[in-house]
């Protein structure tokens, strides 16, 4: 799983948002690498596992021809505490790691494969994250 080697503080912030007031990404938002890519349509929280789960997903569809690109990285701490401990003293441990996703943002890339095979992966991939994803493709003018 993809985590952070070092971060500054261990616990951060939640950061709540008005989700009312959620602006589109204006970074990462255009196809860099592949001809073909992932793009989150809503907002979310997306965990290193489920990163990982969606990357193995594609992995295995696109084969030894095709290649990948992961364009999210997650260095935002959560924690969590155990079940049926009450309210108060302090914070809970660090359970892992996220990426606060914002419509718009290219999560994934690929290439070298058929629109077929990169639809079909891209889409399975899109089922295992906790945000609506569409598949776009690089316009050829």
């Amino acid at each position: 799983m993809l985590f952070p080697k070092k971060v500054k503080y261990r616990k951060w912030h939640t950061m709540r948002r008005n989700k009312n007031k959620i602006r589109p990404e204006t970074r990462g938002v255009k196809l860099s690498f592949g001809s073909y890519g992932l793009k989150a349509v809503s907002i979310g929280r997306v965990r290193s596992n489920q990163i990982e789960a969606a990357r193995k997903v594609v992995t295995k569809i696109i084969g030894k021809t095709g290649k990948m690109w992961t364009r999210i990285f997650p260095d935002f701490p959560y924690t969590g505490k155990p079940a049926e401990v009450g309210m108060g003293k302090g914070k809970g441990d660090l359970q892992g790691y996220q990426f606060e996703v914002r419509p718009g943002r290219i999560l994934f890339e690929v290439d070298g494969v058929t629109e077929k095979e990169a639809r079909d992966g891209l889409r399975k991939a899109g089922s295992k994250l906790p945000v609506k994803t569409k598949v776009v493709s690089r316009e050829l003018v």
